[in-house]
């Protein structure tokens, strides 16, 4: 879908990005990670030519950017920022509408195509299409931010720290719902943070920058696993190895046996695990499923489905195990 070679950008004397290249595939969401002034911003304007690249090759299904008109590349894709950008003067159904009004669409079709956003964002039209962004919250604004850029349903988002402005716990909860947008709409992504818990949770792929360069290019498991330099390892930070266990699920090592104390209590493995003894889904992240058991002093919880079925157990040890399988011991 998105095919990068050999980018680079000049600022006068200033190299901001060097001799880039990396490929996104249709639907997958790529996080440009690394610290401040490391090129990921610039990198990603350039995808949409706010930013003219000095050389290199950026191809969109298979067509080289450079080739089409400005004005109709910016329009094909869409682009949310951290300040959101909505115009105050227009209503939340004038702000979504912008785009499609630009391409000539019917007006009846733009405001139906914005009540229907509203809905896959979670935000009821018949509320929302009328108020002004002054009337929102800064989550609500950032919801009405995705919704715009998906008004003319582009194949390829950009995204510049689109949560960087909301606070940790708002800030999840938006993630969140974009994860589940990213469900219904299947988009590619390229999305900027310097957030590694935010790329870690979001991203199909990383390309983790320094320097204008790409440092290292994988899966989130990649980077925390097996970083191929001391600095991807230090940026990941010290406690890289348990951010891993972010990417994995109750489901991943549930377990038929029964802990020892556990048929003690109950005489039986059938799944009736005694009241004081934690409870999990099994689509709950293994960091969250440890910090509970460490905090409750236990060493197994109960899995149950969403229906409160016994699915099995979900042993520390069996946690703890996954936490260091196909570690790179080049680098600590």
């Amino acid at each position: 879908m998105i095919q990068i070679e050999n980018l680079n950008k000049q600022f006068g004397a200033i190299t901001a990005v060097e001799d880039v290249s990396f490929n996104v595939e249709e639907g997958q969401i790529c996080v440009l990670l690394g610290p401040s002034g490391c090129g990921k911003t610039t990198t990603l304007k350039m995808i949409n030519r706010l930013i003219t690249p000095t050389s290199g090759t950026i191809r969109i299904n298979g067509r080289d950017t450079s080739e089409l008109d400005s004005v109709t590349l910016k329009r094909s894709i869409g682009y949310v920022i951290q300040q959101v950008g909505l115009f105050p003067n227009m209503t939340v159904e004038e702000n979504i509408c912008v785009v499609p009004n630009l391409l000539g669409w019917d007006k009846s079709k733009s405001r139906k195509r914005a009540a229907e956003l509203l809905e896959v964002v979670a935000l009821d039209p018949a509320k929302f299409l009328k108020r002004y962004p002054c009337e929102l919250s800064g989550g609500q604004q950032q919801r009405i931010g995705v919704a715009r850029a998906l008004a003319a349903d582009p194949p390829v988002m950009l995204m510049d720290e689109p949560f960087g402005a909301i606070d940790p716990i708002n800030r999840e909860v938006i993630q969140d719902e974009f994860m589940r947008i990213q469900r219904l709409v299947n988009k590619t992504v390229l999305f900027v943070s310097h957030d590694i818990d935010e790329a870690v949770k979001m991203a199909d792929c990383v390309a983790l920058f320094h320097n204008g360069k790409i440092q290292q290019f994988g899966s989130s498991d990649d980077l925390l696993a097996r970083p191929n330099s001391e600095f991807v390892a230090n940026f990941m930070g010290g406690d890289r190895i348990m951010k891993r266990l972010r990417l994995l699920r109750a489901a991943d090592v549930v377990s038929k046996i029964a802990p020892r104390e556990h048929m003690q209590v109950v005489g039986s493995t059938s799944g009736i695990a005694a009241h004081s003894h934690l409870i999990v889904r099994p689509g709950d992240d293994l960091r969250q499923v440890l910090s509970q058991l460490l905090g409750r002093g236990q060493d197994w919880a109960s899995c149950n489905d969403s229906d409160g079925r016994f699915v099995g157990y979900v042993h520390q040890a069996d946690i703890l195990a996954r936490l260091v399988e196909n570690i790179n011991p080049a680098v600590n």
